[in-house]
């Protein structure tokens, strides 16, 4: 087991990507070259729902407890921020499922066929179904 994945399951806590990056991310980092476009997610992931985004105090109305509640970093690529936006798609899409079994097909039409306008290319792929 990782020493991070170790730490959260002493701590009952999840082990997360942002605790994996933020152990290891600054060594991985030194020896991989990574395009920026990585580092800026790598970081976003590493920061989010800490103290380095900001945040407010949350408290409840019945005893008064308050407790910090964190910025999201709000990057698409981040498994926090984007697990609710997830279950939305995924329940949209099982709303859209009829009650029948599915697979998917991937088939390869003739060269001849790609100067034909989109629109044909739909009425075509249909009929050969």
């Amino acid at each position: 087991m990782l020493p991070v994945a170790k730490r959260a399951a002493e701590q009952n806590h999840r082990c997360e990507l942002a605790d994996v990056f933020r152990h290891y991310g600054e060594q991985y980092r030194q020896k991989h070259c990574l395009p920026l476009s990585h580092l800026r997610v790598m970081q976003a992931v590493e920061r989010c729902r800490t103290a380095a985004l900001g945040g407010h105090l949350q408290q409840c109305d019945s005893c008064g407890f308050e407790r910090p509640a964190y910025n999201s970093c709000r990057n698409r690529h981040c498994p926090k921020c984007q697990s609710l936006a997830k279950v939305k798609w995924l329940e949209k899409q099982k709303s859209e499922l009829l009650p029948v079994g599915y697979f998917h097909l991937v088939f390869t039409l003739p060269h001849q066929l790609n100067t034909l306008d989109p629109d044909q290319q739909k009425d075509s792929v249909k009929s050969s179904l």
